[in-house]
Order: structure tokens, then C-alpha cells, then sequence
């Protein structure tokens, strides 16, 4: 017999539905528990269930709660409870993650007559969000609005950062959130009796609790604190702003800072600063030199130090920073066996000093980024050489896990990065300053006479990213679409145009959507 409680108290009685959406280290069956062990320990039977996802690949694991009444279970029967959420029946959706809301959403798990919808508006974004070629990050503002629009309720806040201020997962803090909509017929103390039955982590937990019950509190009938959530949002997401670039550089750059100072234009000092402190770090304060002198013919053609020549100059001392401190396998080692990195990890896994922390990186180098590595002359024989083919061929047609928490591990990428010595010798080197130099004459070329085009031309370079198959896509994409900005050239609509150009190239790495393009101009 499957029988109903009303959470508004009309109608059959039926259970009370809750889905709880959480990726894993979230605390997310704990969570479950908690709920389980408050109903059953004020007059309800509870019943819960998950359904495992594949973190954020395919969805977050989702924890099912029915509460019934057993004042309403008539004698000698009893309620028959669902193994998973109806579309359209839950009474609460908690979402650990604003895309895990999101996919509440598309499930239909959210019904405007009915549900509560509890989100945190942090993002962990998904593998298609991280592997895009561009940034295909979903829009956060949509998200938030979304779940205005169809819920009965809806309470958003960064219920992360609350956990994290408290040192716990992010459960606790969803809880509280839960407590403070009443949409259990439970009190806050009943809330609260439940984690100290838990016995683990109770006073961490208790204290996101309460974060997260005064912002719910906070949040709940507050539209214009919803709007300006969504404004937030929204902003966290827009390109760097220079408040945010460094602004000094410290005494190894001070003579290219007062260089830059003289010769460049005020305007434009953040973002050639960031790009200093960037080739310096990549390489020496010599290579931080060049970024300079690369530029300077740039500033030379300008005609003025208007709004449009100094975007010109701004877009492409940006890109050229990007350019310049390319991925190579130097690059890669460098980045993977810095101190600041392993703090990170620890940080990210939330290591005590009670527990061992081991990181395995997968790697799997092809002949030609080991031949990039190499002095030109090496690296070119070993790219035409069948010998060098043949013996290196075998050590690069499988990957190998090193583990850079060992001693062995770490002195072995230790060592490919101390390549960075040679790098100005290498084949990679070579290649990429060639490229360089043809992308600046062509922007040096529009910025007098075409500087919106000019502009377009320096975004192109985001295209070229990444090592490997990456790069060597990136790389083929934009030589397609230099090849007709002389065409371009002509078009009154020629920025347009070019800007489509990139963007197609982003959204479709097999390279179709570049071509369909390309047959318009």
C-alpha cells in the first residue's frame, strides 16, 4: 500500500521526498544519514537510497530520503516507499554544486508548485566545460535564474566557502540551509541533536551548520539579494580586470618595470606588467626582455594613444605573454614539481598530518614534443631520422605513471625541467619565435589603418595552446584562418568575420564548423 503525506498539511497523507545531489567528499551520504536519523528519532519512518554517478562526467551520486509519518500508517499496514526521486514529486532538491541544480533542473526533480531548492553557487566544472578547446563554461546566471524560476523556493549562497571557513565538507552547511526553510516539520534543535549523534566532526559540523542556516535565513524572500547573487555571479566570470594583474614586480624586474614605465602608455601597464612577471618566471628576465622588444614596433606604428590603439596594444601584449611562455615538456615538469603545487593538492584533499599525501601523473610524450625539447639540429635529425624513429618510437607508444611524491618520480621531472637551460637552443624555440615574428608583422601591418581587424588578429592566438594534439590542432586552425585575412582585409565586415572564424574553430575541434566558415569567405 503506498500511502502520501501532504508537507502543506492537506489532502492523502504521503511521504516526504528529498533528493540529495552531491559529488563525492561532499559528505553527501552523510547527509542522508543525518536526515534518516532526525525522522526516525521524532515519529517518522525514514527510508534512504543512492544511485552512484561518475563525479562530474555523468552526474553527482543522488541520495533519496522518504519521511511518513507513523501517526498516519494505519494499523497493521505500512507505507510502501519509492527507491528513487518521480519527476515532479520531491519536496526538497539539495544541490552541492550550481550544475549539479542545473541537472535537477533537466530532470524535472524541481516543480514550481511544490519544491524547495536548496544550491551552493560555487562551481566545479564538468569535464566538457574543461576540456573545450574555448570557454564553454556554462552560464552561472542562467543557473541561478533557472532555479528561480522553477522552484517553489529557492535559496542560493556559496555554502562552500561557508564549509570551508569551518573546516568541514559542505554537507553540514546544506543542512543548515535545509533547517532554515521549514520545509521539514522539524525545529533547528532537532537539526542540530542529529550531528551530535553523528559523533564525527561535530563541532566543525556544527558551525557550518549554523553558516549555513543565518545565510538561508538570509537569502529567503530577498530578490534583490538573489539579483545581486546573479550579478555576482556573472562578474566572476568576466575576463581579468587589471585590479587584479600584479602591480609591482619586485626588484629581479625593476629595471624592465621603469622601462616599460617610459616607453609605454599608462593604460596599458597592468596587463605588460602581469606579462613580465610571466616570461620571467617561464624563462629569465632576458626573456622578459624580448617581451618588450617585441612589442616596441607595435607601439611605433600606432598613430596615436587612442581608445582603439591601445586596445590593439593591450590585446596583443596579452596574447604575446601567452604565446611566449608555451607549454613544452620543460614547461610541464616545472610547473608539476613546484612546492606551491603540492600545497595546492594538500589543500584540495584537505591532508592532516596524520595522513601520507601521493601524487601520480600520467604522462605520455610523443617523438616530436621530445624532439622539440632537443637542439634544432637534434631535434630536426631525429624527425627525419628512421633510426631515431625506430628507437624511440617503442618508449612513447604507451604512457607511464610517474609518481612526483617519491624521490625517484620527483628528481626524473626535476631533471626535464632543468631543460629550460636549453630551451633557447631547442627546435620548439626556433619554430615558435618564427611564428611569433609573422603574427606581429601582420598585426603591426592593420594597426595603423584596421585596428578592430588588428585586435581580432591578436585574439586569434588563443587558438595555439596546449601541447601535443592539442597544439597541433590549434596550430592548423589558425594557419587556415590567417590564410584568408587578406580577404578579410578587403571585407568592411572583416573583424566579424574573423571573430566567427575563431569562434567556430573553438566550438568544434574536429575542425568541420572552421571549414563550413571558411566556404563563406
Amino acid at each position: 500500500m503506498n500511502m502520501t503525506h501532504d508537507i502543506r498539511g492537506a489532502g492523502t497523507p504521503r511521504a516526504l521526498t528529498i533528493a540529495v545531489l552531491a559529488m563525492g567528499g561532499e559528505g553527501g551520504g552523510v547527509l542522508a544519514d543525518w536526515l534518516v536519523d532526525l525522522a526516525e528519532h521524532n515519529g517518522y519512518l525514514a527510508q534512504t537510497t543512492s544511485v552512484p554517478g561518475v563525479a562530474q562526467r555523468t552526474g553527482a551520486t543522488v541520495y533519496y530520503i522518504e519521511m511518513f509519518r507513523e501517526a498516519d500508517v494505519p494499523p497493521g499496514q505500512a507505507p510502501v516507499m519509492a527507491l528513487g526521486p518521480v519527476p515532479g514529486e520531491v519536496d526538497v532538491v539539495i544541490a552541492s554544486e550550481l550544475m549539479e541544480a542545473g541537472r535537477a533542473l533537466q530532470r524535472g526533480l524541481v516543480a514550481e508548485d511544490r519544491t524547495t531548492l536548496i544550491a551552493s553557487t560555487h562551481r566545479v566544472y564538468s569535464m566538457t566545460e574543461r576540456t573545450a578547446m574555448g570557454d564553454d563554461r556554462v552560464d552561472s546566471a542562467a543557473l541561478l535564474e533557472g532555479g528561480r524560476v522553477a522552484a517553489r523556493r529557492f535559496v542560493a549562497a556559496d555554502f562552500s566557502s561557508m564549509a570551508e571557513d569551518a573546516g568541514s565538507p559542505i554537507s553540514p552547511a546544506l543542512y543548515g540551509a535545509l533547517a532554515a526553510t521549514g520545509a521539514l516539520p522539524f525545529g533547528r534543535e532537532l537539526f542540530e541533536e542529529a550531528i551530535r549523534r553523528g559523533g564525527v566532526g561535530v563541532k566543525a559540523s556544527l558551525q557550518a551548520f549554523a553558516a549555513g542556516f543565518d545565510a538561508a535565513v538570509a537569502s529567503q524572500d530577498a530578490p534583490v539579494l538573489r539579483e545581486t547573487t546573479v550579478r555576482r555571479e556573472a562578474a566572476a566570470e568576466a575576463p581579468m580586470s587589471t585590479s587584479r594583474l600584479p602591480a609591482a614586480v619586485g626588484p629581479r624586474l625593476a629595471a624592465l618595470d621603469e622601462r616599460m614605465a617610459r616607453e609605454f602608455p599608462a593604460r596599458c601597464h597592468a596587463v605588460l606588467r602581469a606579462g613580465l612577471v610571466r616570461a620571467a618566471d617561464y624563462q629569465d628576465v632576458a626573456y622578459a626582455g624580448e617581451y618588450l622588444d617585441r612589442l616596441a614596433p607595435l607601439l611605433a606604428a600606432l598613430p596615436d594613444r587612442g581608445a582603439a590603439s591601445l586596445e590593439v596594444l593591450s590585446e596583443t601584449a596579452r596574447h604575446l605573454a601567452l604565446w611566449m611562455t608555451y607549454e613544452d615538456v620543460a614547461r610541464v615538469a616545472d610547473l608539476k614539481t613546484r612546492g606551491t603545487r603540492f600545497a595546492r593538492v594538500a589543500a584540495e584533499v584537505r591532508l592532516t598530518p596524520a595522513q601520507q599525501l601521493e601524487i601520480n601523473e600520467f604522462m605520455h610524450p610523443r617523438l616530436e614534443e621530445l624532439a622539440d625539447a632537443m637542439p634544432a639540429w637534434l631535434g630536426r635529425w631525429m624527425m627525419r631520422s628512421a633510426v631515431a624513429r625506430a628507437c624511440i618510437m617503442p618508449f612513447t607508444r604507451k604512457g607511464r605513471v610517474v609518481r612526483t611524491s617519491s624521490l625517484r618520480g620527483f628528481l626524473l621531472l626535476y631533471a626535464v625541467a632543468g631543460l629550460r637551460g636549453i630551451r633557447r637552443g631547442s627546435l620548439r624555440y626556433q619554430v615558435e619565435r618564427e611564428r611569433m615574428a609573422r603574427w606581429m608583422e601582420a598585426i603591426v601591418s592593420l594597426a595603423a589603418g584596421q585596428p578592430a581587424l588588428a585586435v581580432e588578429v591578436a585574439r586569434a592566438q588563443r587558438l595555439i595552446k596546449g601541447y601535443g594534439d592539442t597544439h597541433v590542432r590549434g596550430w592548423g586552425s589558425f594557419q587556415r584562418i590567417m590564410s584568408v585575412l587578406p580577404a578579410l582585409r578587403q571585407a568592411a565586415d572583416g573583424p566579424a568575420r574573423l571573430r566567427a572564424l575563431v569562434k567556430a574553430a573553438l566550438s568544434d575541434d574536429s575542425g568541420h564548423a572552421l571549414e563550413e566558415k571558411l566556404a563563406t569567405v
